[in-house]
């Protein structure tokens, strides 16, 4: 796969892909010479360290936490693909990694539209930030 080929071309490979409940939790990834037509200087880092211990959230709020780290989840997956496909000079790796980001944006609608089902109070902001853009427009 092509983790298992990168890592052997790579020493400084680092994935950490997998969490409680199945959540892709945070994924670094070093790029060095031994990845062909990636510079050795470019770095892909997630924007987010999602927290670990979901022992210490509410009962009452389990689902609607869950939800959210899948959004932050896929929302660093959408930037970990883009960066990846705008380093690299292979059309096909470049396409089938803005592919696989297009499916990502998906998963965030999935995810959040199942939290918008478990917490009226977000259907609720969402709609106000919506008005103030709206009205900063006019």
């Amino acid at each position: 796969d092509l983790w298992a080929r990168a890592g052997a071309a790579s020493d400084e490979l680092s994935v950490i892909s997998e969490m409680e409940l199945g959540i892709i939790a945070y994924v670094h990834f070093r790029v060095n010479d031994g990845i062909h037509a990636m510079e050795s200087h470019k770095e892909v880092k997630m924007l987010s360290e999602i927290p670990k211990d979901l022992a210490k959230v509410s009962k009452e709020d389990l689902d609607k936490e869950i939800l959210r780290l899948g959004i932050i989840a896929e929302l660093d997956a959408i930037n970990l693909y883009e960066q990846m496909a705008s380093m690299t000079d292979d059309k096909l790796i470049k396409d089938v990694l803005m592919d696989i980001a297009g499916e990502e944006k998906t998963h965030v609608g999935e995810f959040q539209a199942l939290l918008l089902m478990k917490d009226k109070e977000q259907v609720k902001e969402l709609e106000e930030g919506k008005e103030e853009v709206e009205e900063m427009m006019e």
